[in-house]
């Protein structure tokens, strides 16, 4: 009985076949990259735990989102385009008169004492949506940049853009960003 030669696979051409699909495969496939709202957050301070400084209830905007996305800012439902002249009337109240830049502030007692001192407080429910979250940022970010923007405007005549970067400072340490945030709870 002759013995029948077992055929055999050329396999010298499998590594550039393997090399050629991966390859394929990196170039078309894309990669998901995650995307997210820009924020600078604060340092750690342990001092800073230890003995929070008193903040009057006057000095914090409160703006409530539920699941259905509605706002309810200051205990009263708003839409979402007056959010922005509501937040920018708030930080420019000039509630105790110390704020010689604020303009258009109504000096109402029971608003911020002055943009120092005023704090946005954003609470969102567990089911609002992205898009609504982003929007309300977006209305809250800009109305400090409008703020910025009309005090560059009245001290330098120029753009807070085109400002240098001591100048930037000093408008925007006259109305610092103070947004926070607590944890999502259901509003109901």
């Amino acid at each position: 009985m002759a013995k029948r030669a077992l055929p055999e696979i050329n396999a010298g051409s499998m590594a550039d076949i393997a090399f050629l699909l991966l390859i394929f495969f990196l170039v078309t496939t894309t990669m998901d990259v995650d995307s997210g709202i820009n924020r600078k957050l604060p340092p750690w301070d342990e001092e800073q735990l230890q003995d929070p400084p008193p903040i009057k209830k006057k000095n914090i905007f409160t703006v409530l989102v539920n699941s259905r996305n509605q706002l309810l800012v200051e205990d009263e439902y708003m839409e979402l385009e007056d959010l922005r002249e509501a937040a920018k009337r708030f930080l420019n109240n000039n509630g105790d008169g110390k704020c010689d830049y604020c303009t258009g502030g109504l000096r109402s007692p029971s608003s911020s004492d002055n943009p120092g001192k005023a704090i946005i407080s954003l609470q969102n429910d567990r089911g609002t949506s992205y898009k609504m979250y982003i929007s309300v940022q977006n209305e809250l970010a800009a109305a400090y940049n409008e703020l910025r923007e009309e005090l560059a405007q009245r001290r330098y005549g120029k753009s807070y853009d085109d400002l240098d970067e001591a100048a930037q400072k000093e408008i925007s340490d006259a109305y610092p960003q103070k947004i926070s945030e607590a944890e999502p709870v259901s509003l109901g």
